[in-house]
């Protein structure tokens, strides 16, 4: 059984009874509020746990901020108020930033289609248009459900018509990475939108901006998972091989880990993705021709003291050793020994 669900304003309500029926102070108050509803089995990771803004002088009952800051963005983008969007945006990006609570707050009472026609608002505008993405992929994160046709195709647009742009791919793909993270339609309407194109155009056209190319991976990498409880069968693997054959994706990965070779978050992300796309006999044997083997038993031995490149490497290794003939090869690299270096390196580390 899942555990229960209870509304904010009755996480709200509980804690102003516990200020007024029993005198305490406002933490105590919400301490005490969290402890009754967990004793009950009541999951609270969706519920802002903080004291809402005592009511005014006429009795009228005040909002937690997030909803202040909402509500002031969905006045400037009722009027097209377009000096107000850019402060608008940044709070609630802000505030979403914090934890997954308030974005849910957000998210049930309209946060999604005020920044959506923000989006649409700040079309000609690069600064306005980056802002309202940023604040959009804080919003998805965690609630990809949000998302509908309108905004998968305004982010196709946009990484499509700004693909030169390097801070605006990288929003773009923020928020197709949030929004296709557990959600199987959202990945499989992308993917029929053309985004996979665009993910790998923007790791070559983009090869030397760290954080695009680690986020983008990222989104290849997530388009490959079958993580949707609420879909008995998913993609994943068409769509691994879509990513390879026709957009040439192992090359893209490796190449571009060839750039990075002292940014660990960027060759464990390349790595892990690179495992994610060993899916097939010839997969492997091709990351083998292109050089991608040598060049992880090299990471191997050069980045021996970080352990998430060498637990990435390991999978990565693990994963194209499906090809039997490709095991002759990580012998005949030397892997072997690297590998039991590795474990006697890091023996406190499990994943190792």
């Amino acid at each position: 059984m899942g555990s229960k669900q209870i509304a904010q304003e009755t996480f709200d309500e509980a804690v102003q009874e516990n200020m007024t029926e029993f005198e305490m102070e406002p933490e105590e108050a919400v301490r005490e509020a969290v402890l009754q509803f967990e004793a009950q089995g009541v999951d609270l990771s969706n519920i802002v746990k903080a004291v809402r803004p005592p009511a005014s002088e006429n009795g009228q009952r005040q909002k937690h901020q997030i909803l202040l800051t909402l509500e002031s963005l969905a006045r400037a983008v009722a009027e097209q108020d377009v000096a107000q969007l850019p402060q608008q945006l940044e709070s609630l990006a802000a505030q979403c930033k914090e934890q997954l609570a308030f974005r849910c707050l957000a998210g049930r009472n309209g946060a999604y289609p005020a920044v959506l026609s923000a989006c649409q608002l700040a079309a000609g505008d690069r600064e306005l248009l980056l802002q309202a993405l940023c604040a959009l992929a804080a919003l998805l994160d965690g609630q990809p459900d949000l998302l509908d046709a309108a905004g998968r195709e305004l982010l196709l647009q946009s990484l499509r018509e700004r693909r030169g742009d390097a801070e605006l791919t990288l929003a773009g793909i923020r928020c197709v990475r949030h929004a296709c993270l557990k959600h199987e339609h959202n990945r499989q309407a992308f993917v029929q939108g053309g985004v996979l194109p665009a993910l790998t155009g923007a790791i070559t056209r983009h090869g030397s901006a760290a954080e695009l190319v680690r986020t983008a991976a990222s989104a290849l990498r997530v388009m490959t998972f079958d993580d949707d409880i609420r879909v008995p069968f998913g993609h994943a693997h068409d769509h691994a091989k879509m990513i390879v054959l026709e957009n040439d994706g192992l090359r893209v990965l490796i190449e571009a880990a060839k750039a990075f070779t002292d940014n660990s978050a960027v060759l464990s992300e390349l790595c892990a993705t690179l495992s994610r796309l060993s899916v097939r006999n010839e997969f492997c044997q091709e990351i083998v021709d292109l050089g991608g083997l040598n060049f992880m038993v090299t990471l191997l031995a050069d980045c021996m003291e970080h352990p998430d490149v060498v637990k990435q490497v390991l999978s990565a290794i693990r994963a194209v050793a499906g090809n039997d003939d490709v095991k002759d090869a990580i012998v005949d690299a030397g892997a072997t020994e690297l590998i039991v270096l590795a474990i006697s390196h890091h023996l406190g580390n499990p994943q190792v």
